[in-house]
């Protein structure tokens, strides 16, 4: 392919999880191969387990296209027909005040405000300080978090103003202070997604752009990490993203000799107020609940938290589920454009950060069903101008 043809590909289909997949694999054998802090290769049946999780994923995606292909009335409605304010109903047109750009900006003000609050209540800066990262995830911040997020990227989807970029950055900031490096790329990385959808891009800002988010990812994780006062050290940078993958990969290899342990405790924990991760971390790596030491947060890959749950076949269940739900939105977002751009780009970015993180995380189980329900409201719509034709 020439390095012109590049814009002509869609950098962000459902497929990327599988490239994400296959990276973060390949990170984990470096870990392994290296030995960083004594890790060893695991297992040839995780990598199997990865494969084959992976595969279904792959035949979710394929679903859907093949549905609509073999569906005359389906490829009619999806590509000859449009939802306007002149053809939908009303109550339709009523959602869409929830899109008004002044309604949108008001929930970025209140979100921003919120995090400050959150951050003034603790006393401190939490990235620079462990105790104060464990503090960190507040009902404030859970109020604040999901709001800001969808707000901004629809703002930035759809109404281009440039002092929205500058709410975008400020942000940005109070959520990257809070310590996780998963909020600051899932921000960063939802907006970067958004732009490249509804903004003509030149490649070589394409390229820069994502240059420059995985280094600040990299510095973000990094920092984060070295802030642990109980915690020491020694790997570089680069060594470390290793190493985490590693060391991730190995808690999913231990996890398949102890699948259907938790019977969908770590589920039902992920959509409601527990902790998961921490959870998964006293299970299977037995660490301790209590002292004066806070409890640490243990990822288990995307593949882990449901073989944990159920077994094999949770896991096969969940990645077809997330192809098939994935690639609907995507096709969506193609069709509507704009809110719907945001969406997709919100869902596959937390997607992604799955991979190593595990579905684990209630927030983003509410980014899949905002998703979702917009594309169920979309498409009943046209489904109902499709009768009266």
């Amino acid at each position: 392919m020439k390095f012109s043809e590049l814009k002509r590909v869609d950098l962000f289909s459902p497929y990327t999880l599988v490239i994400i997949i296959a990276i973060y694999v390949s990170l984990a054998a470096i870990a392994y191969q290296e030995h960083l802090k004594n890790l060893q290769w695991i297992s040839i049946t995780t990598f199997i387990y990865v494969l084959i999780g992976t595969l279904f994923f792959i035949m979710g995606v394929f679903v859907p296209k093949i549905i609509h292909d073999h569906s005359v009335k389906l490829k009619s409605i999806f590509r000859d027909l449009k939802v306007t304010e002149d053809n939908s109903e009303q109550w339709y047109n009523k959602c869409r005040v929830l899109l008004d750009e002044r309604v949108l900006l008001t929930a970025v003000l209140i979100a921003l405000f919120l995090q400050g609050l959150n951050l003034y209540l603790l006393g401190g800066i939490p990235i620079l300080s462990g105790y104060l990262k464990f503090k960190a995830t507040t009902d404030l911040w859970r109020i604040a978090y999901p709001l800001f997020l969808p707000a901004i990227t629809i703002l930035l989807a759809k109404y281009p103003r440039k002092w929205y970029y500058v709410l975008f950055v400020i942000g940005l900031g109070v959520f990257a202070i809070n310590g996780y490096r998963t909020t600051t790329m899932a921000i960063l990385i939802s907006a970067f997604i958004t732009l490249y959808y509804t903004r003509k891009m030149k490649t070589t800002h394409v390229l820069i752009s994502i240059l420059i988010i995985a280094l600040i990812g990299i510095a973000a994780g990094y920092i984060a990490v070295m802030s642990i006062q109980w915690q020491q050290w020694s790997l570089n940078p680069l060594q470390l993203i290793a190493y985490r993958a590693g060391f991730t990969m190995m808690v999913f290899d231990k996890i398949l000799h102890m699948a259907g342990f938790t019977g969908g405790d770590l589920f039902h924990q992920a959509l409601t107020t527990g902790h998961p991760r921490v959870t998964v971390g006293q299970v299977v790596l037995n660490y301790p609940v209590g002292g004066n030491t806070p409890t640490t947060s243990i990822t288990s890959t995307i593949f882990g938290p449901a073989v944990l749950d159920f077994g094999f076949y949770a896991m096969a269940v969940q990645m077809f589920i997330i192809g098939v739900v994935l690639k609907i939105i995507h096709a969506t977002h193609q069709k509507v454009n704009g809110a719907v751009t945001a969406l997709y780009a919100i869902v596959l970015t937390h997607t992604m950060i799955w991979v190593e993180t595990g579905p684990t995380d209630s927030v983003v189980y509410l980014f899949y069903f905002l998703a979702i329900l917009t594309v169920i409201i979309y498409a009943t719509q046209l489904f109902r101008i499709s009768l009266k034709k």
